[in-house]
């Protein structure tokens, strides 16, 4: 029988652990999906299961290598990040992988603000908005002063992605993707690590830095194979982009969050940007990566509810509705705002927009507020964008994910940008496929396709082109 020659990425979400097969070609050729129930930590928190992750990744892949008709040249991996896991100096874990969204004692809080200076200056300087536990460092801190026993214990902790790669490689390494990403360890002006973690002895217990885009070559049931250290999911899902189109661009990866990422746009973030919820972030190649993040789909999921309970519609409804020009004219001339108290709205308004405020009484259909509420959302989105789309030579703008989908949001979009050609994009399993093609050289002997992302030009005058 002919081997396809693949390489085996675990991509493990917060909900969904999944393992692919990529062939040459960056087709998905196999593919599985698993969920664990999570477990709790020694304060009772919602925590990931360390142990029956481990086992899954390390008996997934013994699984994938016995397949007959398949030749596994290569594993990477990609994970959410702001996750810390502790080994201790027998290589085992200890302690938990403790939730990012893990309640932070405001006495620890205190005591590091106190120390090492203002949220706002430490935020600058690490371009890390002040998120207690989704900054991981503060993770590390808050350990070492709330849990000295078992912080004591600790020889490396390593970020989630470069823990799963340890399960099959059994190398220690810290990655640029997952210390640079809103963890408060990364000086972006020095290009170092921070002094305070320094001042601390943190560094001690971080692992060296080997590149995102190299390979380890441990034994794997009896052979060598080329094993990458994993990459932050975020970081992992903008490398098809980067591998795929040299003019400089921004991606809207929309789901949740629409996150704006700007690859070329290596400016400092300023006080301004960082109220507004904009970082930045290190790129597989070590590259800052200036980032702006809008809770838009979130927001979009609970306005709906809230139209289809007006309206009596199906929750659905709006995948219905279709982009409708002399309606967005006629909202922008006659906008049903009369009687509306817009006065509770939260500045800076990137939380939230306006619509929420609307009183859905003045559409005279769903369609109409619909509309009102995708012209809402898109004007947050331009300010949103706008702050990493400033000063820097973009010409092009791709949407994935959700909104991708929505004609309405993407021709709105691309009225609000009429110089920049603003594109739906299309990539399966984004950031999966990133995860493999960051160590291409190392295992592909054919070139990377011209064709990894799927386009559709999105114009000013019609909705899809």
């Amino acid at each position: 029988m002919t081997q396809t020659p693949v390489i085996a990425i675990f991509d493990v979400g917060k909900t969904n652990k999944k393992l692919f097969l990529f062939n040459e070609d960056y087709e998905i050729v196999w593919e599985k999906t698993t969920q664990f129930p999570e477990t709790t930590d020694d304060d009772g928190d919602p925590c990931e299961d360390v142990s029956q992750l481990s086992d899954w990744v390390q008996s997934s892949l013994n699984d994938v290598l016995q397949l007959p008709e398949f030749s596994v040249k290569a594993v990477n991996f990609s994970a959410y990040g702001a996750s810390f896991v502790h080994l201790g100096a027998n290589g085992q874990t200890v302690g938990y992988l403790y939730n990012y969204l893990k309640p932070f004692p405001a006495a620890i809080r205190q005591q590091f603000y106190d120390t090492y200076g203002t949220q706002s200056d430490l935020s600058l300087q690490t371009a890390s908005p002040a998120l207690d536990s989704l900054n991981s460092g503060l993770m590390l801190y808050r350990l070492k002063y709330d849990k000295p026993e078992l912080y004591e214990r600790i020889r490396y902790s390593l970020h989630l992605p470069q823990f799963v790669s340890y399960l099959i490689s059994g190398k220690c390494f810290s990655d640029l993707t997952s210390i640079g990403c809103h963890t408060m360890l990364w000086d972006f002006q020095r290009n170092d690590y921070h002094q305070w973690v320094l001042n601390e002895g943190i560094d001690k217990i971080l692992a060296p830095t080997f590149p995102s885009d190299n390979v380890i070559s441990p034994e794997v049931a009896n052979r060598p194979y080329p094993v990458g250290i994993g990459l932050h999911d975020s970081s992992a899902a903008l490398i098809p982009y980067l591998a795929s189109f040299r003019e400089p661009f921004i991606l809207i990866s929309t789901g949740t969050w629409s996150i704006s990422m700007n690859p070329f746009n290596a400016s400092p973030v300023t006080p301004e940007e960082l109220q507004y919820d904009c970082l930045c972030f290190l790129h597989y190649k070590g590259q800052p990566v200036k980032a702006s993040r809008l809770f838009a789909g979130y927001e979009h999921e609970q306005q709906t509810k809230r139209l289809a309970e007006h309206f009596k519609t199906p929750v659905d409804y709006y995948k219905t509705v279709a982009y409708d020009p002399l309606l967005i004219q006629s909202l922008r001339m006659h906008r049903p705002d009369a009687g509306t108290n817009f006065d509770q709205v939260k500045n800076p308004p990137m939380q939230e927009s306006l619509f929420g405020h609307r009183n859905l009484s003045h559409f005279q259909s769903y369609e109409e507020a619909y509309h009102q509420l995708m012209l809402d959302l898109v004007a947050q989105q331009l300010i949103s964008t706008d702050l990493v789309l400033e000063n820097s030579p973009v010409k092009r703008l791709f949407v994935d994910g959700g909104f991708s989908k929505n004609p309405i949001y993407m021709a709105l979009l691309a009225a609000a940008f009429p110089q920049t050609e603003v594109f739906a994009a299309s990539v399966a399993q984004a950031t999966a496929l990133g995860a493999a093609l960051a160590i291409h050289q190392h295992w592909n002997t054919k070139a990377i396709p011209a064709e990894i992302v799927d386009l559709k030009l999105y114009t000013t005058d019609s909705v899809a082109i």
